[in-house]
């Protein structure tokens, strides 16, 4: 509780006070008996109790968050500033004054029916540079301007929420909305149009004495029709994404089964290759030992004749001695008896 409610409160009990000692007085006089200063005391108390009341009515507490605008039977009917937060002063019974707040206000419009300001779809229908309908949520977060407090007050008293936020913001809306088109909307221009809304918002609530301190743009909704054909479009795009994966996981098949195809021939080469060497180094080994027992042979004779033995098979009894023996000679040894 202010100074401002304590006197209007000590005022309104001075006028308790004043009939109290009136009716004293009265009464006293009924039985004879009179007050002495009776008067006295009657015009004292009158006297104090429209003191209270003069002093009521001229004082007023303006809080931190307001800004006073002093209405006035003077020239003009409005005095030229307005007055600053706390205890003021103005002319009893010729001079009314009323609050306006600073702080800050939030004005919505959705098509939710109980997100905005006005119940029901209060979203905002913009036509974009190609032809289709949006629906645009929008919220306006902003305040009066401390220093045009006056001029606000003249031209919209306390009707500049629906009489100049809400129509000018949906005006904005439209023109902007209009420089668009309706894909650039809701992707790759969407920070741009946001952009433009909020600086012609601005400019305009400059010129009428209002602060815009943010602009969002909540959603944008399309049509039934226009909604149908981007799902479809997106539809038919992820077809023709899927179709693409399939004809590069079927050309990274056949790769894969040409490189196994290429591998397993270079395997092929590479074994036939070494089989070939392998027969080229083994014939080379075979003439090289044939050489070596021919030279054997031409040195030695009887090389070849031991050879001969060696290949004699086991069951052989007899053998035939060389030179000029003419005998067949028992082998006893190679018989086992």
């Amino acid at each position: 509780m202010n100074l401002v409610s304590i006197v209007q409160i000590l005022a309104g009990l001075s006028w308790l006070a004043v009939f109290g000692v009136i009716a004293l007085v009265v009464m006293r006089a009924a039985r004879g008996t009179r007050m002495r200063s009776g008067n006295t005391i009657v015009i004292g108390v009158v006297v104090f109790a429209l003191v209270l009341n003069i002093l009521a009515a001229g004082l007023v507490f303006i809080q931190p968050n307001e800004r006073g605008v002093v209405v006035t039977i003077a020239e003009n009917g409005v005095r030229d500033a307005a007055l600053p937060p706390g205890l003021s002063w103005v002319i009893p019974y010729a001079e009314s004054v009323i609050p306006y707040s600073i702080s800050r206000s939030t004005y919505t419009m959705s098509i939710a029916p109980s997100e905005g300001q006005v119940i029901g779809d209060d979203s905002v229908e913009a036509r974009t540079s190609d032809g289709q309908i949006v629906l645009v949520d929008a919220t306006v977060i902003f305040s009066v301007n401390p220093n045009d407090v006056i001029d606000v007050h003249i031209r919209w008293q306390n009707r500049y929420t629906d009489g100049l936020v809400r129509p000018l913001t949906r005006g904005a809306i439209r023109d902007a909305v209009a420089q668009f088109q309706v894909d650039e909307v809701y992707s790759s221009k969407r920070v741009a149009l946001s952009t433009l809304i909020h600086d012609q918002i601005q400019a305009q609530f400059e010129e009428n004495g209002l602060i815009l301190v943010e602009f969002v743009l909540r959603n944008v909704a399309f049509s039934d029709e226009y909604a149908a054909s981007v799902e479809q479009k997106q539809i038919a795009e992820q077809l023709a994404q899927q179709a693409a994966f399939v004809v590069d996981q079927r050309f990274q098949e056949a790769e894969q089964a040409r490189q196994v195809a290429q591998g397993q021939a270079d395997a092929a080469v590479i074994r036939a290759q070494g089989e070939a060497e392998a027969r080229i180094i083994q014939a080379q080994a075979e003439a090289e030992a044939l050489t070596l027992l021919g030279q054997s042979i031409a040195a030695n004779p009887d090389v070849l004749t031991l050879n001969y033995i060696d290949k004699l098979s086991p069951g052989i009894q007899v053998m035939l001695v060389p030179n000029d023996n003419p005998f067949l000679l028992p082998i006893p040894e190679l018989g086992g008896q």
